[in-house]
């Protein structure tokens, strides 16, 4: 689905493009970075085939290029977070929620390139972990707490920057199947300096398991590491508690299926190099562009791309998805409300299988589209069309 903000100027798919030759050449890139690549570079393009479309407001026809429909694409996550959000949506409780993020340090940046796929899991176990036993200790709270944790692993100016974003309800259920809230009364969740002990050294545990085991090279976690990790202390950032359960979808919606970097942020693409804008966080935030040249713009991106199989939307207690329904069941009677209250969204238009909506370059906005006719896909060169990935990263 278009944004609203109209087509951006530039496009990574196109930058990707430009330097396939590049891309394949390079060895540093794994095999599933490259099909990810590719996907990205055949996005919207003749490669996937097209479809004619009419809009049902003016009649104009118009060429609509198929999908790659890839997580790691900037241009089609809108349709997959929409029809997430709504099944978000019947399981918000009444309750105050909580934002959590924690992040890894610079120091395990290198294990984190090594073997990304270990490191990120253990990131999710720990980060679980913290918010589990604080939950489960009567000092804090006493009860089973529930968390939908989202992998983002980048910084503002494309740096490896792993780290996870937590929705936290500030509560949980007791052993007689009470909800019990947060003794803070919603203005905080745990004390963060507690937090960042608890999941540190939970971390480190796990980190210690898998050099134990030969899952990770031992000259990428040498002692000195394990006491770098031990000097400062870890990062583990709360933020203000929700408004309202409309916040909590709200934001789940900017953060869900976001990618490194959207084609909005690109203000410029020459013949070598890509600006975009980025945040300056040590100057409070301050917008600022950045220049680099299209290899080092593509290799700062393949950074990002999801291992492959992995997943990075992830619910635990009384949100994960083998007992969520009987929890939030006995949660909403114990507290007496009907969860079709809880919160009132637009409905959104259903569309049968002929029809799509799209940006009408007539009327100048998103409208419903009618498909009228199929586009076979354009073949490529062989080279291409060996890695092409049409699913999903």
């Amino acid at each position: 689905m278009p944004s609203p903000m109209g087509k951006p100027k530039f496009d990574i798919g196109r930058i990707v493009q430009q330097k396939l030759d590049y891309i394949w050449q390079n060895t540093s890139f794994t095999v599933h970075q490259k099909r990810m690549l590719q996907a990205i570079a055949d996005c919207r393009t003749p490669a996937l085939g097209a479809h004619k479309i009419a809009c049902t407001d003016c009649g104009n026809i118009q060429i609509a290029y198929n999908s790659c429909r890839n997580r790691n694409c900037p241009k089609c996550q809108s349709r997959d977070r929409e029809k997430w959000i709504r099944a978000r949506e019947s399981e918000l409780l009444p309750v105050t929620y909580f934002h959590v993020v924690f992040t890894l340090p610079q120091a395990l940046n290198p294990l984190c390139r090594s073997d990304p796929k270990l490191l990120y899991n253990c990131l999710f176990r720990s980060a679980w972990y913290t918010i589990q036993k604080l939950g489960k200790d009567q000092r804090w709270l006493g009860a089973q707490m529930g968390m939908t944790a989202v992998l983002h692993t980048w910084g503002s100016n494309l740096s490896l920057h792993p780290h996870v974003h937590c929705i936290v309800p500030g509560g949980g259920i007791t052993e007689n199947g009470c909800w019990k809230n947060s003794q803070s009364d919603g203005r905080y969740l745990f004390n963060r300096a507690v937090m960042g002990l608890v999941f540190r050294a939970k971390f480190v545990k796990e980190l210690r398991k898998l050099l134990k085991s030969n899952q990770i090279p031992k000259h990428l976690a040498p002692q000195s590491l394990f006491k770098q990790l031990f000097k400062h202390q870890w990062i583990t950032y709360a933020k203000r508690p929700f408004g309202s359960p409309s916040a909590v979808v709200e934001y789940l919606g900017r953060y869900s299926h976001k990618v490194a970097i959207t084609n909005y942020r690109i203000t410029n693409v020459s013949q070598n190099t890509v600006s975009f804008r980025y945040k300056d966080y040590r100057k409070k935030g301050k917008q600022k562009i950045m220049k680099l040249c299209k290899e080092e713009f593509i290799r700062r991106f393949t950074m990002h791309i999801v291992p492959h199989r992995f997943v990075r939307i992830r619910h635990y207690g009384i949100l994960a998805n083998r007992n969520k329904k009987e929890q939030l069941k006995i949660i909403r009677e114990d507290l007496d409300v009907d969860h079709t209250t809880i919160i009132k969204c637009e409905a959104s238009k259903i569309l049968n299988e002929l029809e799509l909506l799209a940006w009408c370059k007539c009327c100048k906005r998103i409208t419903v589209q009618l498909i009228i006719d199929i586009l076979p896909p354009v073949r490529g060169s062989p080279q291409l069309t060996l890695f092409s990935d049409k699913n999903n990263g």
